[in-house]
């Protein structure tokens, strides 16, 4: 299957945000939802069991200038295998005018056994845009060993880039990322990251979130939030902290 939803968010003229393109396709199922100030919010609804292997899935979100979106789903993503061993792939292109706020905030990405998921993240900002984008990795379902997932997240502000990482897990993916330097046995794992101009002026320092989290300043007005857990909810409510701090 190959499906791209579409999304396009203005200024309405009142002080909201308006969505001229709100273009669901396949799995991906988009709903408006209440929201709250200038932001529209947007939520993704699966409308059917996906990525499978072989899938080729996307969601392109363009928040021009002076608007604000919010982007969130309304349950975790599976990704599983499907017939013939194909890998899937899940991308995510998001751009944000001058001035536009963009909050991406997905529930997380459940690796399932036996499948096999590349998934990217692509970023475009302007040098006034604020961004608040939250990634999490549950490795397995309850009681089974993970698939094999291949996440990248790339971020460029002002044409320049600012974040480029990439990570894999799973029974595919090189050795040692299960060892103490990775995930040190831990089976959630996630990030937050926020992109804020004001950071320019005061930016926040480095710190340990925990026992298994960090804040780390990025060579921009941004700072990166990484952190693993034993499960699903330890790893929310470490995002959750850094998010009413810095979101």
């Amino acid at each position: 299957m190959e499906a791209t939803a579409r999304i396009t968010a203005v200024p309405d003229g009142l002080g909201g945000t308006r969505l001229p393109v709100l273009e669901s396709d396949g799995p991906l199922a988009l709903r408006r939802t209440r929201a709250a100030g200038a932001y529209a919010r947007v939520t993704v609804v699966g409308a059917m069991s996906a990525p499978l292997g072989g899938d080729r899935l996307a969601v392109e979100a363009d928040v021009e200038d002076g608007a604000a979106l919010a982007v969130d789903s309304a349950a975790a993503t599976v990704a599983l295998p499907g017939r013939g061993g194909a890998h899937a792939r899940y991308d995510v292109r998001l751009t944000a005018g001058a001035g536009a706020c963009l909050r991406w905030l997905p529930e997380p990405l459940i690796s399932a056994h036996g499948s096999d998921l590349r998934m990217t993240t692509r970023v475009e900002l302007a040098t006034s845009a604020r961004l608040v984008l939250r990634e999490e990795q549950i490795l397995g379902r309850y009681g089974e060993e993970p698939g094999t997932l291949t996440t990248r997240l790339t971020v460029h502000r002002a044409g320049r880039p600012l974040l480029d990482q990439e990570l894999s897990y799973g029974p595919e993916a090189p050795g040692g990322w299960d060892g103490g330097a990775v995930l040190g046995g831990h089976r959630a794992t996630g990030q937050l990251l926020v992109v804020d101009p004001g950071f320019e002026r005061n930016p926040p320092a480095a710190a340990l979130l925990g026992d298994s989290a960090v804040l780390t300043p990025l060579a921009g007005p941004a700072v990166l939030v990484t952190a693993v857990a034993a499960d699903a909810l330890v790893l929310r409510r470490v995002l959750d902290g850094a998010l009413q701090t810095f979101g």
